[in-house]
């Protein structure tokens, strides 16, 4: 189905929303050169909306081939990589790891969620920049993830085959509008003790870039959190690209995720994933993961 274009009114307040936030950062940003945050350099999007075009644009750019044919792809190809002081992935249920390294293998069922007075500043952020830029379209209210949500895992290939980028993209299929589209990896920022999943999300001259930190609650369950001490270890990024050499940076401390995946009472894979930005929830998603047929 065709994803319904936002009118006027939504694209002239996105661009003028955009235009505040780009604003905001380059007045409180941290401008850095890219040579000394490798940790944090990742995709770039081109000026207007995003959509699906950044996988095009980043195999042009860096000379990759994108895998439309990958069957077995994984978010995380090899859990070991998450290893580190702070993290063992031995401990981790052997069902969460299997769909972190062949994500492309499942099919997700999603259920959302979102309360005041959260709701009422994402559906702000939502109905207007988000629009504008096709970007990072969370759901809203819970009708809209009623028809499912398609998992596309598409690998972007050096010429040995490795995987240098992940995307992932993912599309309701009631409307048709792109929730997101992703890139995944692995890296180990300066303060934290072990590897994060990195997961950028290109936005117009700049991106959103999410680093969170593994763990074990107590129950043994693997979690996801993008909570961090300060700048350099996990938690929520937003950069501007001064130029070929140079970022601004902007680490939002206040806003958090957190990813629960577990294994329920029925043997179901299943996630639950919380936002919050100022101690305010904005929006609870829950995810059961299956697998497909045949794979």
């Amino acid at each position: 189905m065709t994803a319904s274009q936002p009118h006027r009114i939504q694209l002239l307040l996105g661009r003028l929303g955009a235009g505040v936030i780009r604003a905001y950062l380059l007045v409180f940003g941290r401008a850095v050169r890219k040579v000394d945050v490798p940790w944090l350099v990742g995709p770039i999007g081109n000026d207007g909306q995003i959509g699906d075009r950044p996988y095009q644009d980043v195999a042009e750019r860096e000379g990759l081939t994108i895998d439309n044919e990958a069957t077995d792809a994984g978010l995380v190809p090899d859990f070991e990589a998450l290893s580190g002081q702070s993290f063992d992935p031995a401990k981790t249920d052997p069902a969460v790891r299997h769909f972190y390294e062949h994500t492309a293998r499942y099919d997700l069922d999603v259920w959302s969620e979102t309360r005041f007075p959260g709701r009422l500043f994402l559906w702000l952020i939502v109905s207007t920049v988000s629009r504008y830029m096709n970007q990072l379209n969370f759901p809203i209210f819970g009708l809209e993830t009623s028809r499912g949500m398609t998992s596309e895992v598409i690998p972007l290939r050096d010429r040995d085959g490795r995987a240098i980028h992940t995307g992932w993209q993912r599309r309701l299929l009631g409307s048709g509008r792109i929730i997101y589209s992703g890139f995944y990896t692995t890296v180990c920022p300066p303060r934290s003790q072990s590897s994060c999943v990195k997961v950028v999300f290109p936005l117009p001259r700049g991106n959103a870039t999410v680093l969170l930190r593994p763990q074990h609650d107590q129950q043994g369950q693997f979690q996801l959190l993008s909570i961090g001490k300060g700048f350099g270890d996990a938690g929520f990024y937003r950069t501007i690209e001064l130029d070929a050499e140079r970022l601004k940076v902007r680490y939002l401390k206040t806003l958090r995720e957190q990813f629960t995946v577990f294994t329920d009472a029925e043997g179901a894979l299943r996630c639950d994933h919380d936002v919050h930005f100022l101690g305010i929830s904005m929006l609870r998603l829950h995810y059961r993961m299956r697998q497909r047929d045949g794979a």
